[in-house]
């Protein structure tokens, strides 16, 4: 009986590993009590009493035997009345003495019991949570090697992925952090080596903490939420992260920038999160909290290497899920037999950096080509003048998109699969602009698009320098883009007629437009 009311009260079963082994040595603590109680129980039925109730029994059986031998055993009823009279009232004698000695020692075993291992855990409870250490978000450390193995952002953590060529995420709470929750604490824009990070136990938080419910998804972007092309790269594996578990969707985003909070994501990342999740983000920035109270996360999930990490196939599932997401929301579907029928063209313009020098010239180039293939369909847009869904719809009409060197270029991925890209670069980029400036080669092969090359201006501005002198770079990075009539001709004609040949092979085949990618609804 002891066993059972040494039990502890509900809401402290649950322990964390180190609170779990204290609770092991209470319970060794409680077995030694369990061993020692009984001498109470044993001073309270002394040995004088104890020889007593024994004669009592003996003489009792050695009456019940002398009736036995004068009476035949046929029932109980053929006892002397007094004799079963006395053998009731002992036994009530016995049962009343046995209660009340065990309910006193159950009493003294529960009360004292509880009393200390409640003390223990609530003493080991406070130095739980005066162990939790924050850190900042930002490691100087790294500073050099920023976005390098585990980068500067809580660089004490490891990533983990579920499998090869998955993304690559922190989850808490996990068996990586022993069942630990994320907390967080500051909200400086400006520095983001006050802000800070750590663990703690769920039932161990900091003092005065604030626990937000449901999932969180935190965000580092070395970038710009702002940019469409920085911004997407750093929330497509929450994306993936959603496909994978059964379309979670977070209750709020964090967003880090050099771990610098920041308010918001520009407004075509933010609808076509809202398309993808199923509503608006909410950007936390911890306005209403006091400055340096702790954040805790019931659920947070961290994303800080973009898509890194992640196989070509599983980017694709992931445009596709973005895809058919931004169509659902803005009411755009390109299915239909005439579109297999015809050949969507568009000059995606820019205005300023890196735009043409002379938009109408160029106009009438690829004017005059799309005019020679039956179901050519010549689109011009500006993507500065339109809103989201005006993109989406653009891009779902469009086969070969002709475009400078940005981030409008990003909207590649919301045109079929199998469909065309061709881009345009000012003078001086291919010497100067680093691995980044073949940034949408990737996207193209990433989201399952066709890219067939890059013009590359010879002509522009003169610099002072030599011509591979890296401070040449700030003059050709916003530099404006020339043409070439006989080689934007005879490229844009090839691509034309492989485009043509390939919508009628699908034709012939039967083959379907696109993929749908809506797994979650």
């Amino acid at each position: 009986m002891y066993v059972a009311m040494v039990k502890a009260p509900p809401e402290l079963v649950e322990r964390s590993p180190m609170a779990m082994g204290s609770s092991r040595v209470a319970h060794h603590h409680n077995l030694r009590h369990h061993s020692e109680r009984p001498n109470s129980i044993s001073s309270f039925l002394s040995p004088k009493l104890s020889i007593y109730i024994l004669a009592a029994c003996v003489t009792l059986f050695v009456i019940f035997h002398i009736q036995s031998l004068q009476t035949p055993p046929e029932s109980t009823s053929s006892l002397p009345s007094w004799s079963l009279n006395l053998m009731r009232q002992w036994q009530r004698v016995i049962n009343t003495t046995t209660t009340a000695a065990t309910a006193t020692a159950e009493e003294i075993t529960s009360t004292s019991f509880t009393n200390n291992y409640t003390n223990e855990l609530n003493a080991l409870r406070d130095k739980l949570r005066q162990s939790v250490t924050f850190l900042p978000l930002k490691d100087l450390r790294y500073a050099h090697a920023a976005l390098v193995g585990h980068t500067w952002f809580m660089s004490s953590m490891y990533d983990s992925s579920d499998e090869e060529g998955e993304v690559q995420y922190q989850h808490f709470p996990s068996q990586l952090s022993s069942n630990r929750l994320l907390c967080l604490k500051g909200r400086d824009n400006h520095d983001g080596s006050w802000n800070s990070y750590a663990l703690a136990w769920p039932d161990a938080l900091p003092h005065n903490a604030t626990l937000m419910t449901g999932l969180s998804f935190i965000s580092y972007n070395h970038y710009s939420y702002e940019n469409i092309w920085h911004g997407l790269a750093a929330v497509m594996p929450f994306v993936a992260w959603h496909k994978k578990n059964s379309c979670a969707k977070p209750e709020r985003w964090i967003l880090y920038h050099w771990g610098e909070i920041r308010s918001r994501m520009g407004v075509w990342l933010s609808t076509l999160m809202e398309a993808t999740f199923g509503g608006p983000p909410f950007v936390e920035v911890f306005d209403g909290f006091e400055e340096g109270r702790a954040v805790c996360f019931e659920k947070a999930v961290v994303m800080r290497h973009n898509e890194g990490g992640m196989s070509r196939d599983q980017r694709m599932e992931v445009y596709d899920l973005m895809r058919c997401k931004a169509r659902a929301y803005c009411n755009v579907s390109s299915e239909g037999e005439d579109r297999r029928r015809k050949i969507g063209m568009t000059l995606f313009m820019r205005t300023g950096p890196r735009s043409f020098k002379n938009e109408s010239a160029v106009v009438g180039i690829f004017e005059k080509e799309c005019a020679k293939v039956d179901g050519c369909r010549l689109m011009v847009a500006h993507s500065n003048n339109l809103t989201f869904c005006d993109q989406v719809k653009l891009m779902s009409m469009t086969d070969i998109l002709m475009s400078p060197h940005g981030a409008q270029l990003t909207n590649m991925f919301l045109m079929d699969r199998n469909s065309s890209v061709m881009e345009f670069f000012p003078k001086g980029w291919l010497k100067l602009a680093g691995v980044g400036q073949f940034v949408y080669h990737w996207i193209a092969s990433w989201s399952g698009m066709r890219h067939h090359g890059a013009w590359r201006d010879p002509n522009g501005e003169l610099c002072q320098y030599s011509e591979d002198d890296r401070r040449c770079m700030s003059l050709y990075k916003n530099g404006k883009i020339g043409y070439n009539e006989t080689y934007f001709s005879e490229w844009s004609r090839s691509v034309l007629n492989e485009v043509k040949t390939r919508k009628m092979e699908e034709v012939a085949n039967g083959a379907p437009l696109s993929s749908t990618g809506c797994i979650c609804r």
